[in-house]
């Protein structure tokens, strides 16, 4: 006599993320049919038995529910139709970027106005703009007295961007955050 066992995690589901046919041990479940209507609540193996006598698969669609709902579907096809509308979702996601522009105190008008441009482009895209002024040596000792080449900065791109955090040191940076505007 052969056995074969079936892993499961600790919530009841098995490994293969979705419990199908013998794998459902319920005593009630709520049945979908292939069709998508409801066939209502009955016992699993009156449901397995549906299943078996249409030719598809019995799949547990939401455990968590009370009493858990089942559907009558081609596990394969199901399966397939899962994961591609996953896919679909992962398409339209927009993944956010944080995108540095570095700057130095000494820093004269057209550099920052080049740098202004590439933060304008940058807020275009939908990304997020970390502006940093990096001091060196003796500019140390006159850290707050720049904080204006920051202000002139997120004034300059007022019509397309807001700031997220305002500018703050940290070390021998001071940083600041910008975001497209929204609206």
């Amino acid at each position: 006599m052969i056995f074969t066992y079936l892993f499961c995690s600790k919530e009841g589901t098995a490994i293969s993320e979705l419990m199908i046919n013998e794998q459902i041990r319920d005593k009630e479940v709520r049945v979908i049919g292939e069709e998508g209507e409801q066939l209502g609540i009955m016992s699993a193996r009156e449901a397995q038995q549906l299943a078996d006598d249409a030719g598809l698969d019995l799949v547990k669609i939401a455990p968590t529910a009370k009493p858990p709902v089942c559907r009558i579907v081609d596990y394969g096809k199901f399966k397939y139709e899962q994961t591609r509308k996953e896919k679909e979702a992962r398409k339209k996601q927009h993944t956010v970027e944080i995108k540095e522009i570095r700057m130095s105190p000494n820093i004269d008008t057209n550099d920052l106005n080049t740098k202004i441009n590439a933060a304008r482009k940058f807020l275009q895209k939908g990304d997020r703009v970390k502006v940093t002024l990096r001091f060196r040596g003796r500019e140390m000792a006159h850290m707050n007295s720049s904080k204006y080449i920051l202000d002139d900065f997120a004034e300059a791109l007022t019509d397309c961007a807001v700031v997220e955090k305002a500018p703050k040191v940290e070390g021998r940076t001071m940083t600041m955050f910008l975001t497209e505007k929204r609206g």
